[in-house]
């Protein structure tokens, strides 16, 4: 697979905020210039802890996608899809499941951490204790090489990597690999062949890992000369297996958010500090008006301290080095009042939202703007999630015809 394939997905579960813009969507916009991408509504994904509440999954779903459109997510760059509208990541989680030993899933760090975070909610079901494999299943589907995680989310992606390899250890072996793989090395060309040979064998010798870079980068400059079905056996026979069904994603490490919310604690619904991505103007003034400030500050003229005011991490976030100059000056010294401190993020937050504003707008009058992309993006999915599963059926012996 040559192309740099990155997928990522959002659950939705009520609309999205700054915090998400910041923390992702940012990124998404930057990611589609540079990469083949496909961004999907994770429906299922919301129901392992919303399945008692889905009215606010469907009407978040919409919501969700304008919201993407409105920050510059373009689907003639990527492909936007609805999990559930691609019913073959069921039957991969499904199929994988057979093979996935429950203690890798009892051991991902988030199982534990949600459950004590989220005490209300019975979450001793199925769905939550497989969300991960849902989530491998999500990935491997469409053979992606890059998958944008926090830090946090690493783990996942080194549990959808241990999948992929016990898959295509069980799996992998064609009748007749040995001979294929031998036939698709001699079509390299004679010369291309022996270093192929030479770094197979350093690797499988020596464990090389450089040697097994060389030679997967040495089959990448090779697309057009071999095809899909070669490449694979020629990275199954690099490695010993057998033929690669499933390939092994890579964490795309993203940095993590640094958007606070309007009480100073990191922006989030549940903390009830948000400002949402398409607010109204009056109702984001307000917010940002009635923000706390430091509580030394009782009277304009007492003199105040940026470090200990909510205000001054969105100055950070906001404010070019003149205005935070301003800021740190006029504070200490009491020659700017909160409310004048408070204008210039006032402003910036208004103008970074205009566009998202003006965008959406396009899809709020016309909703059917909104189906026909997200139609023609589950289409797409489902021809590369189908092929993967054709693949995946045909290697564990459930083709028949």
């Amino acid at each position: 697979m040559h192309v740099d394939r990155v997928l990522s997905g959002m659950r939705p579960t009520g609309s999205l905020h700054l915090g998400h813009y910041h923390g992702v969507l940012k990124n998404w916009v930057e990611m589609q210039q540079e990469y083949e991408c496909f961004f999907f509504v994770a429906d299922w994904h919301a129901l392992t802890t919303h399945y008692d509440t889905p009215q606010i999954i469907e009407q978040s779903v919409w919501d969700m996608v304008i919201d993407w459109l409105a920050v510059g997510v373009d689907p003639a760059r990527a492909t936007l899809f609805i999990q559930s509208k691609v019913p073959e990541h069921a039957e991969l989680h499904l199929l994988l499941s057979m093979i996935t030993p429950r203690g890798w899933l009892e051991r991902v760090p988030t199982y534990k951490d949600q459950q004590e975070k989220l005490t209300e909610k019975d979450l001793g079901t199925y769905g939550f204790l497989g969300y991960p494999l849902l989530q491998s299943a999500d990935i491997l589907i469409y053979r992606a090489t890059q998958v944008p995680v926090g830090e946090d989310q690493v783990p996942h992606i080194e549990f959808t990597r241990e999948i992929a390899r016990r898959f295509n250890h069980i799996y992998g072996r064609e009748s007749g690999f040995e001979e294929k793989a031998k036939a698709a090395v001699k079509k390299l060309g004679s010369k291309k062949a022996k270093l192929y040979d030479e770094l197979r064998t350093r690797y499988q010798e020596q464990g090389d890992g450089e040697a097994l870079q060389s030679a997967k980068s040495l089959l990448d400059e090779q697309q057009s000369l071999i095809s899909m079905g070669d490449r694979e056996r020629l990275l199954g026979y690099l490695e010993s297996g057998g033929k690669m069904i499933l390939f092994e994603p890579h964490a795309m490490l993203t940095a993590a958010s640094k958007m606070p919310g309007l009480d100073g604690q990191k922006m989030s619904k549940s903390y009830n500090n948000t400002i949402s991505l398409r607010e109204d103007e009056a109702s984001v003034t307000k917010k940002i008006r009635t923000m706390p400030t430091d509580p030394a500050r009782v009277r304009r003229t007492d003199v105040g301290n940026p470090d200990k005011c909510p205000v001054w991490q969105l100055h950070q976030v906001y404010s070019n080095e003149d205005t935070k100059h301003w800021v740190q000056q006029g504070c200490r010294s009491a020659r700017i009042g909160c409310i004048e401190c408070k204008q210039p993020v006032i402003d910036a937050v208004l103008a970074e939202q205009k566009p998202m504003r003006e965008r959406a707008q396009l899809y709020l009058d016309d909703p059917t703007l909104v189906r026909n992309i997200i139609s023609d993006g589950c289409e797409k999915a489902r021809k590369l999630a189908a092929e993967t599963m054709r693949d995946v059926r045909e290697a564990m012996g459930l083709n028949y015809s």
